[in-house]
């Protein structure tokens, strides 16, 4: 009487060797940690995105960029990326003025300003995606690394057998095969959102690049109807 084997999934990993059990371990906390970076950082993306377009929306209605800084000051804290560009460009233009610094150098202040925060901004939207590419890239190798262990261990064992046959190889394979199957899930929503999110950060980037030179351009008319 032939007894079946437990192939379960669960099965394979509560029996796979110690080296086995702790890929998997390891690549499921390389999952868990992935997932959280994926939700955490989809809503940052996504907050940015509204927060965006709403400022651009007030600066776009022709409201005057001195009652606009005023406002953006009194809500700094809840502000978002492009309105806190704005905010120090706008500062250094009128700290700059209020020197009478000359008209060139004034710009090139407010330039310096957006520029510095424009990197800031741009930095901290992509804080962690860095781990996400590199789950992204890595997890396959241990799985792929658990599995070559496993299938070694399954042939080995059959050293100590008079007649190899397929219900002695299959659950060694199968056990190993279970670290290459954690290791893709876990790398493929990485890379998947990885890129999804860089692209998003892009087309933000391109949004405030874009935004500071219209405020450039608004600052030299403002600067002129000045002097």
């Amino acid at each position: 009487m032939h007894t079946t084997q437990d192939l379960s999934i669960l099965s394979l990993i509560l029996n796979a060797s110690l080296l086995a059990q702790a890929v998997m371990l390891l690549l499921l906390f390389f999952s868990m940690a992935s997932w959280t970076i994926i939700f955490k950082k989809g809503a940052v993306i996504r907050a940015a995105r509204a927060q965006t377009e709403y400022f651009e929306h007030h600066f776009l209605s022709g409201s005057d960029v001195e009652a606009l800084y005023q406002q953006a000051e009194k809500r700094r804290r809840n502000s978002g990326a492009l309105e806190r560009i704005f905010i120090e460009g706008m500062r250094e233009f009128l700290k700059a003025r209020g020197h009478n610094v000359a008209s060139h150098a004034v710009l090139d202040a407010a330039r310096r300003a957006m520029h510095a925060a424009f990197q800031r901004e741009t930095d901290a939207l992509e804080t962690h995606l860095a781990t996400l590419a590199s789950i992204g890239s890595v997890s396959p190798y241990i799985g792929l690394f658990g599995t070559v262990w496993g299938i070694m261990n399954s042939f080995r064992g059959l050293s100590n057998v008079q007649q190899a046959t397929l219900a002695n190889v299959a659950p060694g394979i199968a056990e190993a095969l279970v670290a290459t199957a954690i290791g893709l899930f876990a790398a493929i929503p990485a890379v998947m959102a990885y890129n999804r999110y860089m692209h998003d950060i892009d087309r933000l980037a391109i949004r405030f690049e874009t935004f500071i030179e219209e405020f450039l351009n608004i600052l030299q008319r403002h600067k002129s109807a000045h002097i």
